[in-house]
């Protein structure tokens, strides 16, 4: 493992892409509705797996769902479905591969009423919060604001969004900042979100 010391975030441990992924990506707020709709759904096929499984997958996820164009999604068939099914570069999980499906329709209609992202960003008046985590025993699993979003996407149609996976989705997005406060990314993403525009 990275020690905790150097980073401040232990749970990138020494793997390459990991790392990457938690020096680049991991807590910059993103505001493109088709990226979130993308993080969402990945994280929906994380659920009984570990992030780094999907990471290491995700160009062929990214493949395989079109760039996760929605709009391209919405209309995948029954005969797609299977050709998913058949596809080892992914998660082969049926369950999954059919609520991408349903969730792209959902994301349709909050796109057509409010955007996807103002709607997503709404739970936290549109402005990152920034927590202050001096080591990981203290990063909560969920939050009121993830019950409350995961909720909201389950009215509107979303399926493998529950709260934990909501929350995990809003520490990527860049909702929630819980870099550790020792981690040099923790105040770089605070000055990103500071100097973002919506």
């Amino acid at each position: 493992m990275k020690p905790e010391a150097t980073t401040g975030c232990a749970w990138p441990g020494t793997d390459p892409l990991y790392l990457t992924y938690h020096d680049t990506e991991w807590g910059v707020p993103e505001y493109d509705d088709r990226a979130l709709f993308e993080k969402l759904i990945l994280d929906g096929f994380q659920a009984g797996l570990s992030w780094i499984t999907i990471l290491r997958k995700r160009e062929n996820f990214r493949e395989a769902f079109d760039n996760f164009d929605p709009e391209r999604i919405a209309r995948y068939t029954p005969a797609r479905v299977e050709k998913l099914l058949k596809n080892e570069g992914i998660i082969r999980h049926r369950g999954k591969i059919e609520a991408t499906i349903g969730n792209a329709r959902a994301y349709a209609d909050i796109m057509d009423r409010d955007g996807f992202s103002n709607f997503i960003w709404s739970f936290v008046d549109g402005k990152p919060l920034q927590n202050r985590w001096k080591n990981m025993r203290e990063v909560p699993a969920e939050t009121e604001m993830s019950k409350k979003l995961s909720k909201a996407l389950k009215a509107e149609g979303f399926r493998f969004c529950g709260p934990t996976i909501v929350y995990a989705f809003a520490q990527a997005v860049g909702m929630v900042n819980d870099h550790m406060i020792g981690c040099t990314r923790h105040k770089e993403c605070a000055e990103l979100a500071r100097s973002k525009k919506r």
